[in-house]
């Protein structure tokens, strides 16, 4: 009964994720969804900052302290290891969409594309980032990077076997290409507001932070000498650069 219950609530964990993943390309980009990063009233330019900086720490906090080894070993020795990458990305999709809710606006145009075929070009670039995103995530274990994998096998009574460290692909061509394609779709706007460059901005902070001082970290004490090599030959983000 605990193993179906841990499998039902990764399965759900998931369904969130795709939710939150998929309104994330509306939201950025303005298309489809009810309310997206430059629609919804607007307050004052002062609300607006402070209620966004908020929201986007939140994320930031819930993100980088799950994400870390003593926060892992913590939690696995309360609840289940088989739910422990399925509650990381709960609580990263809730809090993604609480930023979809709470969202507060400013319109004030920073840059406006005029050309059609740049605004052309911009919008490929934006939709790219986004499938750079996703198809990094299956050059390495998508299904255990979402928990699927530790959900189903608890289900098997199997045990979930160590990540592989893996260089498939995009992997080759810099160190963090999810990062990268995020940056990306981030930056990729024919038409710039105030309240898209704050969420730009903040968000392209941490993830250099985060990679570079967090992730590089974690993943330099997990595999040592492995992972030094390969940071010395495969950029962080940028692709062919030394770094």
């Amino acid at each position: 009964m605990k193993k179906s219950m841990i499998f039902i609530f990764g399965i759900l964990a998931y369904i969130i994720f795709l939710i939150a993943f998929l309104y994330a390309i509306g939201f950025v980009g303005n298309i489809i969804v009810p309310k997206s990063i430059d629609s919804g009233p607007e307050t004052t330019i002062g609300s607006a900052l402070f209620i966004n900086i908020i929201l986007l720490s939140v994320f930031a906090l819930q993100h980088s302290i799950m994400a870390r080894p003593k926060f892992k070993k913590w939690f696995t020795s309360i609840f289940s290891t088989a739910m422990e990458r399925s509650t990381y990305i709960l609580l990263s999709s809730l809090a993604l969409l609480l930023i979809y809710w709470q969202w507060q606006p400013i319109t004030t145009i920073v840059w406006k594309t005029e050309s059609e075929t740049i605004t052309l070009i911009i919008t490929i670039l934006f939709f790219l980032g986004w499938l750079i995103v996703l198809l990094s995530t299956f050059m390495i274990n998508h299904f255990e990077l979402f928990g699927l994998a530790q959900i189903f096998n608890n289900l098997k009574n199997k045990k979930t076997s160590s990540p592989k460290f893996q260089t498939n692909y995009l992997y080759k061509i810099v160190r963090h290409p999810i990062m990268l394609g995020f940056l990306v779709a981030f930056w990729a706007a024919p038409t710039m507001t105030v309240g898209h460059l704050l969420f730009t901005v903040v968000t392209t902070i941490y993830i250099l932070i985060a990679v570079k001082y967090l992730e590089e970290n974690d993943l330099k004490n997990a595999l040592g000498k492995q992972y030094e090599t390969y940071q010395n030959e495969v950029p962080m983000l940028i692709p062919f650069t030394k770094k």
